[in-house]
């Protein structure tokens, strides 16, 4: 399906059963960029998704994990995901990012709404290894202040067990879960006991297709989809067909060597898609600290990997 031929409707206000129902297939993690002075750059952030929905993503996460969250004040926040609901313009469901504290959390939720988006996407609170009713409360006034749908981000030091993320799944609006620990293991004992109480989410990165769709699941979060959506739509289509050896020999050649890179300092996971879309003559910009730019090395091994996509069909530019 071309997303440009869907009609324009502003602001869905999906309900969260319907947000569910959308929930199949690449779900788009834009970055946020920005200028050389650290200051938002929503011209860029928009062509970006402009760029982004060439593809068939089935929703966007404005100001997530990759769209550094983390770095932005409230309003930002917001700009950010004002920018993406003007631009997707109700083609695709918009999900924005909150988190941090419960004062802050059910602020952005509450801004999430009144901004028009679809959902929410719910990162565990800053304070770690909180109690379990904490966290009942926690997740419980985000969907409180929102209304919307809510999905519950399992990262970091937040992996749940199944005991405990039932409790999650009872909390009016909490409608999918998103693993980002990569442990299939677990993903799989708390998807046998809550069965379809809640719509799952691969989260931990477009290597873990493979794993993802061969338990069942069949949406995931990419942050390749920022770069080459192609190519993200390409694993989604082998993984649900079950075609394991294209499949893997995909992630193999194409995926691998990105998340290698990735793993050698800690925050490329943003900075190298960045890094690419300046490549690309799109708009990474630069990221705010704490985290740190790509090395110029580390630089010619990612100019390597768009070349490889771009000879494979996954680039246009």
């Amino acid at each position: 399906m071309d997303p440009k031929a869907a009609p324009l409707v502003t602001n869905l206000k999906m309900n969260p059963q319907e947000l569910c129902s959308r929930f199949n297939g690449v779900i788009g993690f834009p970055v946020t960029p920005f200028n050389d002075d650290h200051s938002l750059d929503l011209d860029g952030h928009r062509e970006n998704v402009r760029y982004m929905l060439e593809q068939p993503m089935c929703a966007l996460v404005a100001a997530g994990g990759t769209g550094e969250l983390y770095s932005l004040d409230p309003d930002e926040v917001r700009q950010v995901v004002e920018s993406t609901i003007e631009v997707t313009a109700g083609r695709v469901p918009v999900i924005a990012g909150v988190g941090f504290a419960g004062g802050l959390a059910k602020r952005l939720a509450r801004q999430a709404a009144d901004s028009g988006a679809d959902g929410v996407l719910a990162f565990p609170p800053y304070y770690p290894n909180a109690e379990m009713d904490g966290l009942v409360d926690y997740y419980s006034e985000i969907a409180d202040a929102s209304g919307l749908g809510v999905l519950v981000y399992s990262r970091d030091w937040a992996h749940y067990t199944p005991a405990q993320a039932e409790r999650l799944a009872e909390i009016p609006n909490v409608v999918a879960w998103k693993d980002g620990s990569a442990d299939i293991r677990r993903y799989q004992m708390i998807r046998e006991r809550l069965g379809d109480k809640l719509h799952w989410v691969g989260g931990a990165g477009d290597d873990m297709v493979p794993g993802y769709y061969g338990i069942g699941v069949r949406a995931y979060t990419s942050s390749i989809s920022a770069v080459a959506p192609k190519l993200s739509i390409k694993l989604h289509e082998l993984g649900v067909a079950q075609a394991t050896d294209e499949l893997n020999q995909l992630v193999t050649e194409y995926v691998v060597p990105l998340y290698a890179l990735r793993t050698k300092r800690k925050g490329y996971e943003v900075s190298a898609m960045k890094t690419m879309l300046n490549m690309l003559g799109l708009r990474g910009g630069v990221v705010r600290p704490p985290l740190v730019e790509v090395t110029e090395a580390e630089q010619e091994d990612l100019k390597e990997i768009l070349e490889g996509w771009r000879r494979a069909g996954f680039l246009d530019r």
